[in-house]
């Protein structure tokens, strides 16, 4: 079996990210069709608005970044073969070889222009300010075959920004219309066929050299089905029988699937599953008193038991592993449970209980409309479910709203009609969490839950002009500061079963690697 060490581009779920891989001893075949399932329609297929775990899988089929990440958690070449770092600019050297779907070569102009398009404000990328850090430049040098990405001031992680990138080329530079339901990239498959809500069909473009070093697309599947399965009963079904050769599973269909002949598998961790609460100044939960009476209502250690389907570990940190700075930034740093103290502390706020047992101040009743995706396991609902009861037992009034990832993101970004979000977040770098906690708020910008916290962005500041390790101390210490003041409650760190029958492949941060993808000997 061959699982990737390290984590490689954030998939932000919004962006729930994950990596490992699936194998089976024995041979592959090349041709023939590798089928996966989806979760959820992916949306919108422009690497620009790819905020969506779901998209970003999707996309990365198609589309290169320029460099990756080797098993030692090393960076390496991708389109780019070589580059050079200062403290707020790196220069990348781009491969000769590499050619888009419909021919045309990856230039580092088409580099400079996918940079620079996510960071146009007409825009309006949500991945800005998150996987692209805010006040980002590309300059292209054509002739020297070199494209520079520069920030106004030194920035930490300025080289790994690289892996985040899809690089967009061809046709679809000049139209990025097209790009709404095609792709228009150097990667290793192109899309041929897009049926939304049921499946999408990519095609191996066998010319394809410049994957990651060592690695070849000589046997691997001529196609790749993606197919929708929202149900994951019916994926683990499906690839139980065969007719599916890869699937993802977040709940309790895990332990069938495991126990099922044939069936190779991974265990990984994904993401924290975490909740955040509204801080419009309209909400309840503007007020920190609130949010703290709210938290520890909750006994946490119980949430994530239920949350996870009893397959979570204890978070430690808002980064997965490995991460560039390690150290627990969560024990000792939330608040406690305690319902008695929770009860009192919405007393002293002001909120007193009204007839039928719902808190009200001011005429206004204490409601909070509870966000969740339906896409992430019977686990999440459940919580749900236990969230409304313990907040309802100290007097709040709980609306639950179960939504499939895109209607999750439109309420996150666009709509705001939510109270409190359980929202799954896997990055592996720090500076990808900036954006969507710290400046301009929704429907702005990333920062969907309006998030204030002067000491946060104190830190990030201190810690994003220094090298990476210079700087750990301060990113750390800025986790720590989100969670005393009830900004965000980590509950668990969640890990998903990757499962494959026929087939063999590794993902990282919920991304294909292209070039691993293969049927065994015997899969059609």
């Amino acid at each position: 079996m061959r699982t990737p060490f390290a984590a490689g581009l954030a998939a932000l779920a919004l962006l729930a990210a994950g990596c490992g891989g699936t194998g089976a001893e024995g041979g592959t075949a090349g041709g023939g069709t590798f089928t996966y399932a989806l979760p959820a329609d992916p949306g919108v297929l422009d690497p620009a608005m790819g905020v969506l775990n779901v998209t970003n899988t999707t996309l990365s089929l198609a589309y290169d970044t320029l460099v990756g990440i080797d098993a030692q958690g090393e960076i390496v070449p991708a389109l780019a073969e070589r580059w050079t770092v200062e403290p707020d600019k790196v220069t990348f050297t781009l491969r000769k070889d590499a050619t888009c779907s419909d021919g045309a070569p990856v230039t580092p102009s088409d580099v400079a222009a996918s940079v620079n398009h996510i960071t146009d404000p007409d825009t309006k990328s949500p991945i800005y300010g998150v996987l692209i850090p805010t006040g980002m430049k590309a300059e292209a040098d054509d002739a020297a075959g070199t494209v520079t990405l520069s920030m106004p001031k030194p920035f930490s992680f300025i080289l790994e920004t690289g892996r985040a990138i899809f690089v967009v080329c061809g046709k679809g530079v000049e139209d990025r219309s097209i790009l709404a339901r095609s792709t228009s990239g150097s990667g290793a498959y192109r899309l041929t066929e897009a049926v939304p809500g049921d499946h999408y069909t990519f095609k191996v473009r066998r010319e394809y050299a410049w994957g990651a070093p060592g690695t070849s697309i000589k046997d691997a599947p001529e196609t790749v089905v993606l197919k929708i399965v929202p149900n994951e009963q019916t994926a683990a079904n499906l690839l139980v029988s065969g007719a599916l050769n890869g699937i993802t599973l977040y709940g309790p269909d895990r332990t069938r699937v495991e126990a099922a002949p044939g069936v190779t598998k991974t265990i990984t961790p994904v993401a924290n599953g975490q909740f955040f609460y509204h801080q419009g100044e309209d909400r309840p939960t503007h007020d920190p008193a609130v949010r703290k009476a709210l938290t520890q209502a909750v006994d946490l250690k119980e949430l994530a038991g239920i949350a996870s389907s009893g397959t979570g570990k204890p978070p430690t940190g808002l980064v997965l592993h490995p991460r560039p700075c390690q150290g627990d930034t969560v024990t000792g740093h939330v608040p406690a449970h305690d319902p008695a103290a929770a009860a009192a502390a919405l007393d002293a706020a002001g909120w007193k209980p009204g007839p039928d047992g719902v808190r009200v101040k001011d005429g206004k009743r204490l409601t909070l409309r509870y966000l969740y995706a339906t896409t992430r396991g019977a686990g999440v609902q459940a919580a749900a479910e236990y969230l409304a009861t313990a907040w309802g037992a100290i007097g709040a009034e709980v609306k639950l709203n179960g939504a499939i990832d895109t209607k999750l993101s439109e309420s996150l970004n666009t709509t705001q009609d939510w109270d409190v979000v359980w929202l799954p977040i896997g990055v592996t770098l720090p500076s990808q969490l900036v954006g969507f906690l710290s400046g301009p708020a929704a429907p702005k910008g990333a920062n969907f839950a309006h998030l204030s916290n002067k000491q946060y962005q104190s830190l990030v500041d201190e810690a994003s002009q220094v090298p990476a390790a210079e700087g750990c101390d301060k990113w750390l210490q800025a986790e720590s500061a989100l969670f005393e003041a009830a900004d965000m409650v980590p509950v668990v760190e969640t890990t998903v079963l990757e499962a494959a029958k026929g087939a063999t492949y590794e993902m990282v941060a919920g991304m294909f690697v292209t070039t691993s993808i293969r049927l065994t000997q015997g899969a059609e």
